[in-house]
Formats: structure tokens, C-alpha cells, sequence
């Protein structure tokens, strides 16, 4: 890896966590809440009595409500699994041009 690459590496390495941590610093009195959070309170703020068309098919089959860390560990696994997949993807384009540039140099001789 060239110097250059390995600067403009950690260039934007520090441009992301710059772009994490201020608002946590700048914006001290904020409320991060989730999307779900803000739906179900514009729904309530909407119509009081609406009533969801559907229960999720999880707390169907145990009877309740998910504990807050089993969806944080299901967040966590479908990201784990998209992230492998897209890495995979990746990887083979690159490994697809890596080929394709070997036939070129091994057709010409």
C-alpha cells in the first residue's frame, strides 16, 4: 500500500469519527431516539385509537413483547450478515479484475 493511500486512509477515518462524536459533544441536551420511537409517537399524536394491523410474527409466537437486547442482537446480526454479504460481493470484484488483468499480461506474451 502507497504512503499517500495509507494517509488518505486515516484522513477519512478521522472525518468519520469527527463526524460521530460532535454532535454528541455540541449537542449535550439532544434526545437520539430511534424512528420507531417517533413513529408510534406521530401515530398517537395522529389518532389515539389506531390500532396496528398486525402483530410481529416473534411476539406472536412467545406471547409478548421482545426484550430491548433481543432485537439489539437481531439488529446486530442482520447488519453482520449484510455486511457479509456486500464484503463478499466486493471481494470478488476484486479479485474478478485481478484476473481478468493476469489473462491480459499472460495473452500478450
Amino acid at each position: 500500500m502507497k504512503r499517500t493511500d495509507k494517509k488518505i486512509i486515516l484522513i477519512i477515518l478521522a472525518v468519520t469519527v469527527w463526524i460521530v462524536m460532535v454532535p454528541l459533544f455540541v449537542l449535550k441536551e439532544a434526545d437520539f431516539g430511534g424512528s420507531d420511537d417517533a413513529g408510534s409517537q406521530m401515530i398517537e399524536a395522529v389518532d389515539r385509537e389506531y390500532e396496528p394491523w398486525f402483530t410481529p410474527v416473534l411476539e406472536a409466537v412467545i406471547g409478548r413483547e421482545l426484550p430491548g437486547e433481543v432485537e439489539s442482537l437481531m439488529f446486530c446480526v442482520q447488519t453482520g450478515i449484510g455486511v457479509g454479504v456486500i464484503a463478499f460481493f466486493m471481494g470478488r470484484f476484486v479479485e474478478r479484475r485481478k484476473w481478468e488483468e493476469h489473462n491480459k499480461k499472460n495473452q500478450d506474451f
